[in-house]
């Protein structure tokens, strides 16, 4: 990897540590003005003034890039850390008849939701999810999105949820931007199992996830936890035999109803619950005791015209709250950061601190990735934006337009 010099940057933006930033902690970010980088082999080395770092550079010889970023604002790359971005076919029709009225519950008994995506992934050959996969990701990187977590759960199968992941771990190999990757088997109860959910809990821990431990294709294990899909009680029995095999957890968790989801991912201290629409103010207060990330969805809410989760109080109370696209070919399909950004500064009250801590530092710790991106500092990977304007306000101000100009990734100027 070359060495990279990035100096005459005209605003320097990002939260610091390596850890999730909670409550009032998420506010605080670092802004340096005629700020210069230094990276050797895909790792930021010094941070500062324009002249100390090129006097550092200097000391390490003269063979290093340099980049001009004048009239530019520099940011930690996007992390996006909750996707379903690998599927086959799409589901408009039933996108446009939610928007008519009918319940998401209602269209998943109906046949629809995610056993019509099922289908059509399983329908899929390997190669054809690739290509698509990888299409979105080289569009997520053009977005700024360096890291990106996604998850299996649309083959509700072995050969299929297999299929997800090993296609996920091809794409890793493949493409600059960093993977995390969720077995997300426990994403509804196939058709093969319809009203017998604990023989399919029971079957993907013994026939699937040992596979997927085997393979090591997972980071996380993962389970939408909601009524008439897995029951508390279920969730909490796959999800702890999943710890036992020694995969991080995570949790679609009140989504729709207040079930207690916040409140049993609290309690078996995974990594993050995700959606929280319907979060209880008793669930929040045990997320903000804990060190379990609030992954909240405001393209969801959107597309689903449903009530924003609340992210002024989760965060007034301590919680750690990161952003996330939730990607998928259902009830959300964009992966917009731009449109993010807005809808929780504008539409969930986060100020835009707190939106950029929450989709980078903090959307890192949802990936247990914060001790090596998510910020601008020496010892973390060069994932760095560079943006179209010298002020990282523009990131909301320019409202909903993609205003990253330039991606670095890992120390290489892709483009």
């Amino acid at each position: 990897m070359e060495k990279l010099l990035i100096q005459n940057i005209s605003q320097l933006v990002t939260s610091k540590g390596k850890s999730a930033r909670h409550g009032n902690a998420m506010q605080q970010i670092e802004i340096q003005e005629n700020a210069a980088i230094y990276i050797e082999a895909g790792i930021i080395e010094k941070v500062g003034n324009n002249a100390e770092v090129e006097t550092y550079a200097k000391k390490n010889g003269d063979d290093f890039k340099i980049v001009n970023a004048q009239g530019k604002c520099a940011i930690p790359g996007f992390i996006d850390p909750h996707t379903h971005f690998l599927f086959g076919g799409s589901r408009a029709d039933e996108f446009m008849d939610r928007l008519a009225g009918v319940p998401y519950l209602e269209l998943l008994k109906q046949g629809g939701g995610i056993c019509s995506t099922m289908q059509s992934t399983r329908d899929s050959s390997e190669e054809s999810l690739y290509q698509s996969g990888r299409a979105v990701l080289n569009n997520m990187l053009k977005l700024g999105v360096t890291s990106v977590e996604g998850k299996s759960g649309y083959g509700l199968d072995k050969d299929t949820e297999l299929k997800q992941l090993r296609v996920m771990h091809r794409l890793n190999q493949d493409l600059p931007i960093s993977l995390q990757t969720t077995f997300l088997g426990a994403h509804a109860v196939p058709p093969e199992y319809k009203g017998n959910g604990d023989q399919y809990i029971d079957f993907l821990v013994s026939d699937v996830l040992t596979q997927v431990k085997k393979e090591n294709l997972a980071d996380f294990c993962d389970v939408f936890c909601e009524p008439d899909v897995f029951s508390l009680e279920q969730s909490e029995r796959f999800l702890s035999r999943a710890a036992q095999m020694g995969f991080k957890l995570k949790m679609h968790a009140d989504e729709i109803n207040s079930i207690g989801g916040a409140a049993l991912a609290h309690k078996l201290k995974a990594i993050s619950a995700d959606h929280l629409l319907a979060v209880t103010e008793a669930d929040i207060q045990a997320l903000s005791s804990g060190n379990t990330i609030a992954v909240l969805l405001p393209a969801t809410a959107f597309c689903m015209r449903k009530p924003f989760a609340p992210a002024r109080k989760m965060i007034d109370a301590g919680c750690a709250v990161a952003l996330a696209s939730d990607f998928n070919p259902g009830s959300c399909y964009t992966y917009s950061i731009p449109l993010i950004l807005a809808l929780a500064v504008i539409s969930m009250c986060m100020t835009l601190e707190e939106a950029l801590t929450a989709i980078t530092l903090n959307a890192a710790a949802a990936i247990d990735q914060a001790d090596s991106v998510g910020s601008i500092e020496p010892g973390k990977r060069a994932d760095i934006l560079l943006l179209a304007y010298p002020d990282y306000r523009f990131l909301v101000y320019h409202t909903g337009i993609n205003i990253v100009q330039h991606v670095i990734k890992d120390g290489e100027f892709l483009w």
